[in-house]
């Protein structure tokens, strides 16, 4: 659905709350659960194989391994919850996960 405007139609704002996805990327980021719950199972699946990656790698005393899964790990979910703080994420769908009070941009069609 597509909410009408003066200037023409709106895109359309994600169903999924704001704060719980803030809130997942924040805290489990390094996991991926947020990408889990705005639908982006690729990039989900991505952060649990970083995050299995680096664990294993620790644990194994392959300190270069580990700094490597880590470091990536660390930059996506830095580089997600700001996106996701600024209203510039968007979920499976392509729907921006917006901040409350978010002005959303008329959609161009043509």
């Amino acid at each position: 659905m597509q909410v009408a405007s003066n200037s023409g139609l709106l895109e359309e704002p994600s169903p999924r709350k704001y704060a719980t996805a803030v809130a997942l990327s924040g805290v489990l980021g390094f996991i991926g659960l947020q990408h889990f719950y705005l639908g982006r199972w690729v990039e989900g699946l991505l952060d649990v194989g970083l995050s299995i990656g680096w664990i294993c790698a620790l644990a194994m005393g392959e300190y270069l391994w580990f700094a490597l899964f880590a470091t990536a790990d660390a930059i996506h979910a830095f580089t997600t919850t700001i996106l996701l703080l600024i209203g510039s994420y968007r979920d499976s769908e392509g729907r921006r996960v917006c901040y409350p009070g978010q002005k959303l941009s008329p959609r161009h069609i043509g």
